[in-house]
């Protein structure tokens, strides 16, 4: 479990391509401390199981579902990443839940820049659109972000300097893709509700 407060910005050191299967190694000195084999940490967004470790990297193995469901296929050397290691039990929830799986991938729209902060439109996919709502919590490239406007296909996001300068979304531009993971909280009451409707069908 993750709270989408991204700790550092790594980077892709090496792909080594296994065929159906891509090992990944990065380079992290924060989220390496106390690092052991099979703990996890979120690479943009995606939970990810570290394999080998050193000082300041690890690595770990991706399949081919995840990169082709999100957008580390993408990743070469040299690629910025946000890092975060799992949410700490009795540590603050400074994010909202982020449990690491991603739903689907958006494309950077525009970006229009401001004095302190930038707007940021995002596509989204119609099968989440329903759950992404104003002032809402989404999760991008693994940071928790509040939704400032929430269309059929789009939304947007207001990110502040801090965001900027910390995180992928600084540096990414129009076209470029990001992985989305909507509120697991709203998935939930959704099963929960349609359950509900079912079983009342049923009654009658």
């Amino acid at each position: 479990m993750f709270t989408g407060i991204v700790e550092e910005l790594g980077e892709v050191t090496a792909v080594e391509n296994l065929g159906d299967s891509s090992r990944f190694r990065l380079r992290g000195p924060v989220v390496t401390q106390g690092a052991q084999h099979g703990d996890s940490i979120a690479v943009n967004g995606v939970c990810l199981t570290v394999v080998e470790y050193g000082d300041d990297w690890f690595t770990a193995d991706v399949m081919a579902e995840t990169l082709e469901r999100s957008s580390l296929g993408a990743l070469a050397v040299g690629s910025r990443v946000n890092l975060e290691r799992p949410m700490a039990v009795g540590a603050r929830l400074g994010g909202h839940i982020v449990q690491g799986h991603v739903d689907g991938t958006g494309t950077v729209l525009e970006r229009k820049p401001s004095e302190n902060w930038e707007i940021v439109k995002i596509s989204l996919p119609a099968d989440l659109s329903r759950y992404v709502v104003e002032k809402g919590s989404i999760t991008v490239d693994g940071i928790s972000l509040t939704v400032v406007d929430a269309g059929p296909d789009y939304f947007t996001v207001s990110l502040i300097p801090t965001t900027l300068s910390l995180t992928t979304l600084g540096h990414k531009q129009a076209g470029d893709p990001v992985n989305l993971e909507v509120d697991v909280i709203a998935k939930y009451v959704e099963r929960l509700l349609g359950d509900r409707g079912t079983s009342q069908g049923a009654d009658r």
